[in-house]
């Protein structure tokens, strides 16, 4: 909050100005606004200048009024504030800030304003809260307690953290509208809610402040542990009958050929023997059993490239493809196969980035390397350099190999980053490119 004063003021002179802007006082006005600013612009209390020089001693003498000898001086702000009142001056401390600039600030005042905003914003919440149907429903009135002390609400904006929180109280009393009532619909689409409590079909998207509370208090309404990842937060979601979206996202699998009687499971079988990749996503996955024979071995690779040449090579091996940073429904098929007893093997780039996401596959499923030891990039290094190959040159933070401890310094030697791409002959060979004839129209071969 701003002083009224301050702002009426009118400028000082060019001759009283220059005075008050002698190099020798800048140390006084510093400490004198910050006291005054904490003081409630009030001048209260004593600042003590040390290790003065002979330029300060000076420039404070002519301003007091009085000899300075030591290189220390105590000066009580009624003090200097009734003597530039009395002096050219002509006005007060506070004045005579503000019109040296910048605009003092009663942070006081600010503070206070800042705590009084504060209990309004959850004093409103609790209010709306009551005309819900939340009211009757005890975990309600915890949740919102514990959303204040947690103090990331209150961190927003005053306009966001109000918004905020009345949404995720109107979307929670929609989901809950009381023992003896139900939802409508009963089963909601998570996009179809936010739309219904925020006016937007992403307000309630993974990762927002809103989704977060909205969750806390799915969990405690009923009982069930907040989820540190994204599978748990749908299968919260799923307890409140609200049905995260589990189609738009999806993973790029080739020659998948599951045990299992269900439509699906010879769907996968059918486009398996006939050469055909297949984007399956989180909802298929769902109606699939993943069940292939025991320690079946699975190839997985970064790139789309590597399973559209394997399709057109008709190749015999099953792969998965991560497509960049493995998501949730690309680990999602992963770990189900790692359930059913699958074995991995991983290829990636030769880059730091994937080499970060090599060791994720590595460590969560204990997969092998699939051509990614230091002697497989020193010898495709090499093969791009002896053909002429652009080089693309690494980048960012180093990664240290998992599997390989030699991996990390020999990248670093020769500085160049290799994609799939660079690989691929060899790794069509590993997966078993060009055995037999392909039951398709794409003249690709069948295992």
């Amino acid at each position: 909050m701003t002083d009224p004063r301050a702002r009426d003021a009118t400028p000082l002179d060019a001759e009283t100005l220059a005075f008050l802007t002698r190099p020798g006082l800048a140390r006084l006005w510093t400490a004198a606004r910050t006291r005054l600013e904490r003081n409630g612009l009030q001048p209260n209390g004593t600042i003590r200048l040390q290790c003065l020089t002979a330029q300060e001693r000076e420039d404070l003498s002519l301003l007091l009024a009085k000899p300075l000898s030591t290189a220390a001086a105590s000066i009580r702000l009624s003090d200097l504030d009734a003597r530039l009142r009395t002096s050219a001056v002509g006005r007060g401390l506070a004045q005579t800030l503000a019109a040296l600039g910048p605009t003092l600030t009663d942070r006081r005042a600010a503070r206070d304003a800042a705590t009084a905003q504060r209990a309004g914003l959850w004093s409103g919440a609790e209010a709306a809260l009551v005309t819900t149907p939340l009211a009757s429903q005890p975990w309600a009135f915890g949740w919102l307690e514990e959303a204040r002390r947690a103090g990331t609400v209150a961190r927003q904006d005053p306009h966001t953290a109000a918004t905020i929180l009345d949404q995720a109280i109107r979307a929670l009393a929609t989901l809950f509208p009381g023992p003896d009532a139900q939802p409508t619909p009963a089963v909601w689409g998570r996009g179809e809610l936010a739309t219904r409590t925020t006016g937007s079909a992403h307000g309630l998207d993974d990762g927002t402040l809103l989704s977060r509370l909205v969750l806390r208090g799915i969990a405690l309404a009923c009982r069930a542990d907040f989820p540190a990842d994204a599978p748990g937060r749908r299968a919260l979601w799923r307890l409140a009958s609200v049905t995260p979206d589990e189609v738009s996202s999806t993973v790029l699998t080739y020659g998948l050929r599951p045990i299992g009687a269900t439509w699906g499971e010879r769907t996968l079988r059918e486009r398996a023997d006939h050469c055909l990749e297949t984007h399956l996503t989180l909802r298929e996955l769902r109606a699939l059993r993943m069940e292939l024979p025991y320690r079946t071995r699975i190839h997985v690779c970064e790139n789309p490239r590597v399973v559209e040449a394997a399709a057109d090579a008709g190749c015999s091996e099953p792969l998965i493809c991560t497509s960049g940073s493995a998501t949730t429904v690309v680990l999602t098929l992963l770990d189900a196969l790692a359930a059913a007893g699958c074995a991995f093997v991983y290829h990636g780039d030769f880059d730091w980035p994937g080499i970060m996401l090599a060791n994720r596959v590595v460590e969560r499923y204990g997969a092998e390397p699939w051509r990614m030891g230091t002697e497989d990039y020193e010898y495709l290094a090499t093969r791009a350099q002896a053909h002429g190959t652009p080089q693309l040159l690494l980048s960012g933070p180093r990664a240290e190999a998992v599997w390989d401890a030699e991996l990390a310094p020999a990248m670093e030697a020769l500085g160049i980053a290799l994609h799939e791409e660079a690989a691929l002959d060899l790794l069509l060979e590993d997966l078993g490119g060009g055995r037999g004839g392909c039951a398709s129209e794409r003249g690709c071969t069948r295992t």
